[in-house]
């Protein structure tokens, strides 16, 4: 067991819940095995608390920090300094505080997709639908955009405080990339149906399904899922939602959120220390 002294650096994870989170067991083997005086912490905080959380963490000198659900928007707001992609997403998972600076970055999209090759898929040129637009969803769309996805429909309740923001999204996708997007509302069946037959990949972005709530699913209409449809889910806890379940029994491939935890944890480890993650090793302790 590391040995916590007045000289250990601390890192942590806010969101609400975070009991449920791996972060902790792969950032703290990490410091271990590369030897680094770190440790990394869960806090249970939700928008409602968020200001005075980050006041008291930069007050205390920390590193940096990840964002969960559902605090990856309001982050926003309380940060110095927003990294071109973070800027075009409009959220963040990853701070770092530089000497008192704290700059938002965010690693979501890249873990997506470095997830969905570690599964076995290529979704570039293709068209793919995912549900959800908030933090995940947002940087999901625009690696995938970046990355060279043809099309993509995105699907969210009309009344979302995420609906601005999504066409906003789009239009930068529009302007920077080859990727078209497609926004509709989630009560639109017909262009749910649509979406869906056209695409490879189906992800659920939100957070439908999550423990303790299992019993919920994104999609209400099986029959739209299919043999050759890649189903994809950023939940791990439970490590099959009730989506996947459905789909697997459909014939659909699937796959949750657990790599693209890795891979977007491997890359705020990165900006936090300036080392690499031993990703083999850790993927091989605590996501098999």
């Amino acid at each position: 067991m590391q040995n916590i002294t007045g000289h250990t650096g601390f890192t942590a994870l806010l969101g609400s819940p975070v009991s449920h989170s791996i972060s902790p067991l792969m950032h703290n083997e990490t410091f271990r095995l590369l030897n680094l005086d770190y440790v990394y912490l869960c806090f249970d905080v939700n928008e409602s608390g968020l200001y005075e959380a980050v006041q008291g963490l930069k007050t205390c000198g920390i590193r940096g920090f990840n964002l969960t659900m559902p605090d990856k928007n309001k982050i926003v707001e309380y940060l110095d300094e927003l990294s071109p992609a973070a800027s075009l997403i409009g959220a963040v998972n990853t701070v770092v505080n530089d000497h008192g600076r704290l700059i938002g970055h965010n690693t979501d999209g890249i873990g997506y997709m470095r997830s969905v090759t570690d599964a076995g898929h290529d979704i570039i040129g293709k068209t793919i639908t995912v549900m959800g637009a908030g933090g995940a969803a947002t940087a999901i769309c625009a690696q995938a955009a970046l990355d060279g996805v043809r099309k993509i429909h995105i699907f969210l309740r009309r009344s979302s405080r995420h609906w601005d923001r999504t066409q906003k999204l789009a239009d930068s996708i529009h302007r920077t990339t080859a990727c078209s997007i497609c926004i509709h509302e989630n009560e639109d069946t017909a262009a749910q149906k649509a979406a869906i037959e056209e695409s490879a990949l189906l992800l659920n972005a939100t957070s439908v399904g999550m423990s303790p709530n299992t019993d919920q699913t994104i999609l209400t209409d099986t029959s739209l899922l299919r043999p050759d449809l890649i189903v994809s889910d950023v939940i791990y806890q439970p490590r099959e939602t009730r989506f996947l379940r459905e789909a697997r029994e459909a014939g659909c491939p699937t796959f949750n959120g657990m790599y693209m935890l890795l891979y977007q944890g491997a890359e705020a480890f990165r900006l936090w220390t300036g080392r690499d993650m031993p990703v083999d090793i850790i993927k091989e302790k605590y996501f098999r």
